[in-house]
């Protein structure tokens, strides 16, 4: 049976809108104790490189690092689910050492996991110029379009606990971030639409991209809402689309109107946050109960400065590799 939707609106920190968050909420700033570790940790890999995905973040001493990574992830767990680092010094770090230390900041916060069934632990986001069909396996991240708000791996098991990007370089213009509380949206679901909650929490199928064993089924079904100790969420439109699309059955008007109804309210700007992501930053989402974005962009001619993103996928239970 399917779980049934909460009657009354939901509360706590996650019920926040824009205009309720101060910098402080979301913003982390890497001090300067806190650079000086990175600048030693940064001069012992230069005398003896090794390979980011074979290091570990207690192969360093990192005291004011490692302070400043438990609170963004108390921040994560506890407060509105995002966070903001700001930032590495990347006019001084090169592509591979910028990715470095942030894969070792990042194991401070959880473990990273793989995002693909190759066991890819780090993975680039970019513009690659193929297109995301219904499956072609194209994932969304690799092109320029505008992401609708989402969940990583929503359309396979098990999701990520949190979610890292780092921002190598921007783009010429666009692709600015926004995050929304999924807590936030049920509350205006329910002020708005309430009667189409009940079809959120049966199920949807979900284009699983090609990552799958072979033989396996190409789509999944699983509902967007679930009662788990707490409201979470599995969302990617752009999956489900695709997911009825490759099964050759229409979308019904329940289903239709369920996923407009959420579509209105994502839109909705007074209930995301936006910030638009500068070269050093990183972003962290506590992947449930938080939707993530980005804005179509332009990108620039030179393959040099095009944009380029680096994510992790962060769990804490199960196996590292994709299927868990």
């Amino acid at each position: 049976m399917p779980d049934a939707p909460h009657s009354e609106p939901l509360s706590g920190p996650l019920v926040w809108q824009a205009r309720d968050l101060n910098e402080s909420d979301w913003r982390y700033v890497i001090d300067d104790t806190c650079l000086a570790e990175i600048d030693a940790a940064v001069a012992e890999l230069r005398k003896a490189p090794v390979p980011a995905q074979d290091l570990s973040a207690d192969d360093f001493d990192m005291p004011a690092c490692r302070a400043l990574m438990a609170r963004v992830k108390e921040g994560l767990a506890d407060g509105c689910g995002f966070a903001l680092v700001d930032r590495l010094p990347i006019d001084r770090l090169s592509k591979d050492e910028a990715t470095t230390i942030y894969w070792l900041m990042s194991q401070m916060v959880c473990r990273p996991v793989a995002q693909k069934l190759d066991g890819t632990l780090i993975y680039d986001v970019h513009d690659t110029g193929q297109k995301a069909l219904a499956g072609s396996g194209v994932r969304p991240d690799k092109t320029n379009i505008d992401l609708t708000f989402h969940n990583d791996n929503s359309y396979n098991n098990p999701m990520p606990d949190f979610v890292g990007l780092l921002c190598l370089r921007p783009a010429k213009s666009g692709g600015v971030s926004r995050v929304m509380s999924f807590e936030t949206a049920y509350n205006a679901l329910l002020e708005r639409n309430p009667d189409v909650l009940g079809r959120l929490y049966a199920p949807f199928v979900f284009d699983r991209q090609r990552e799958h064993p072979e033989g396996d089924a190409e789509t999944i079904t699983a509902p967007v809402f679930e009662n788990a100790g707490g409201l979470q969420a599995r969302l990617g439109i752009h999956q489900v689309r695709n997911g009825y699309e490759m099964i050759g059955t229409p979308m019904d008007d329940e289903t239709r109107g369920a996923l407009a109804a959420l579509e209105d309210v994502f839109a909705d700007d007074t209930l995301q946050f936006r910030f638009t992501m500068e070269a050093g930053q990183f972003q962290y989402v506590n992947n449930k109960v938080i939707g993530h974005s980005r804005t179509e962009f332009e990108d620039f001619d030179e393959p040099d400065a095009r944009r380029h993103l680096v994510r992790i996928w962060m769990r804490a239970e199960g196996d590292k590799a994709y299927s868990g």
